[in-house]
């Protein structure tokens, strides 16, 4: 699996342990200690190589007691739990790039002018339906394709204009 940032090699690490020898590990000495103080959302994207999508889960607001925990419990998701995609099986963590972002809290918006699809994420919301999509996606170049998708996710009506919008944004490690 390839990636160089710390909070990358983490959740590499948890997915190497899981899909290797089926074992949930604990963070440790090698885990940045800022990881263990910190708690937020957290999205883990694993990617082929020739960049296509591989996985993706993760969490919008903080479900663990820290951040090591939500990286840990997302990776292991986003390599075999994504609905999309039958498990990452051992032969193929080679082959694997490997993204963590970090989510600010989501803030509320009235107005979409406000958004830009390259900087911030957004998540629509209506009732219990919510569709999140990460900012700055290839070909995901306006607002309104933004909205559309995370409507789409969400299971709600592209011409539905009665949403609620958040906004949030990301620190994105690769």
């Amino acid at each position: 699996m390839i990636g160089e940032h710390p909070y990358v090699k983490w959740a590499i690490r948890v997915i190497e342990n899981y899909v290797k020898y089926g074992k949930i590990i604990e963070p440790d000495e090698l885990v940045p200690k800022e990881l263990l103080e910190r708690r937020a959302g957290a999205f883990v994207t694993l990617h082929r190589v020739d960049g296509s999508l591989r996985g993706c889960i993760g969490t919008y607001l903080p479900t663990k007691p820290n951040l090591a925990l939500e990286i840990r419990d997302n990776a292991i998701a986003a390599a075999t739990q994504d609905p999309r995609f039958p498990p990452v099986t051992p032969d193929e963590l080679g082959k694997i790039v490997v993204h963590v972002d970090i989510l600010s809290s989501p803030e509320r918006i009235k107005d979409i002018s406000v958004l830009d699809p390259k900087k911030y994420g957004v998540i629509v919301a209506k009732g219990w339906k919510k569709g999140l999509l990460l900012p700055d996606i290839e070909g995901v170049d306006t607002v309104e394709e933004q909205l559309r998708i995370a409507k789409l996710k969400a299971g709600i009506p592209e011409w539905d204009r009665d949403v609620e919008i958040y906004r949030f944004t990301v620190e994105r490690y690769k």
